[in-house]
């Protein structure tokens, strides 16, 4: 095969990528307005970054209870609706391809970003992170355990959020199930200390991924519906590899065959899972022997070891975090075999301009 692979276009489910690049999801904390509006400003950083053959948005939270850090724009409002329309038209008059991540942080908050309540997680258990507050940062607490009707009404959040980044014109969502927020907590047995119909058994801990694509699928085009996962997450969020670890995530990727997705987006060890006979070490090569639909695969690629795993066969489409941060014109700079802009990582989360849209092209 080409070693040119990764510029080669795709059909994903109606939507025509320019190449196989993707833009993964990085949160930027640029909504720093009243009312957590997307703006001008992130709108150029998505437009600056089109020729992606497919961008994934920052995390979007859905609901106000779903907030887990501040300056993070969101998809339940009627400004938020229009606010996330300057960045989808100005992405498509690049000719790029535009999904928006759906987001639920849970255990992954702290009450002074809910009015001094404790923010809603599977079960009582601690993170233990540090959560960027208005007053800096603060050590997380535990969580508020959800009641079925908070889980029902978590549900339909989702379903509304994606309602509305259609209605914002995005070409699809990504539910955000993986880095140890809400839907991971319910998956993991560390986290997920629950009795009920939502806790226990492997079936029951990937129940709520399943009522909102139910739900989801009522109401848009599910082949526009896409789900990231992150099975090798160890140590971070509360989250820990267990005994069950491989089977409940060979379930949930078993069970997304029936609903033909957009895609499955994968994420390979980032944390230490070294030792662990339950770890999944390989998780693209695991889960391309269970999924049929598309996979994209994210795990620190160069242009030369996201070639290789294409031609391998193991993805078909593959996903750039921060070398998209630092280069708008990453896949100009693949193309060309051309230096890397270095990433400044005082500016990943403040707000302005600086490490935002002011880094260089080639051409400028």
């Amino acid at each position: 095969m080409s070693k040119d692979k990764l510029f080669e276009t795709y059909q994903l489910n109606g939507v025509l990528l320019q190449n196989r690049m993707v833009m993964a999801p990085m949160t930027r904390s640029r909504a720093n307005n009243v009312g957590n509006v997307a703006t001008e400003l992130n709108a150029k950083y998505y437009q600056q970054r089109a020729s992606a053959g497919l961008i994934i948005t920052e995390g979007m939270f859905i609901s106000k209870e779903a907030v887990g850090v501040i300056n993070v724009p969101g998809i339940y409002s009627a400004e938020q609706i229009e606010g996330w329309k300057l960045t989808t038209d100005a992405v498509h008059q690049q000719g790029g391809a535009i999904f928006a991540q759906l987001w639920h942080t849970g255990a992954y908050s702290h009450p002074d970003l809910h009015n001094g309540k404790r923010p809603l997680a599977p079960s009582d258990v601690n993170p233990n992170q540090q959560v960027f507050t208005a007053e800096g940062l603060k050590p997380s607490q535990a969580p508020q355990p959800m009641r079925i009707d908070d889980i029902k009404r978590t549900v339909a959040d989702f379903k509304r959020a994606a309602l509305n980044a259609f209605n914002a014109g995005f070409d699809g969502v990504e539910l955000h199930g993986a880095n140890g927020y809400l839907l991971q907590q319910f998956f993991s047995k560390n986290s997920n200390l629950r009795t009920d119909q939502y806790g226990g058994t492997v079936e029951n801990r990937a129940r709520i991924l399943f009522e909102i694509l139910d739900e989801l699928k009522q109401v848009v085009d599910i082949n526009r519906v896409a789900v990231r996962l992150n099975p090798s997450l160890n140590g971070i969020m509360g989250i820990l590899v267990d005994d069950e670890t491989i089977a409940l995530y060979d379930y949930i990727v078993n069970r997304l065959n029936d609903y033909g997705l957009a895609y499955v987006h994968l994420i390979e060890p980032f944390t230490d899972v070294t030792g662990n006979a339950e770890a999944i070490q390989q998780v693209a090569k695991h889960f391309r022997r269970i999924y049929n639909g598309t996979i994209i695969i994210n795990r620190a690629f160069t242009k030369e070891t996201a070639n290789q795993v294409l031609e391998a066969g193991d993805a078909e489409l593959v996903s750039f975090g921060v070398p998209f941060l630092a280069n708008p014109d990453l896949v100009a700079r693949f193309k060309s075999d051309a230096p890397l802009n270095q990433p400044d990582q005082a500016t990943f989360y403040t707000p302005g301009e600086k490490g935002y849209t002011d880094y260089p092209t080639l051409n400028n």
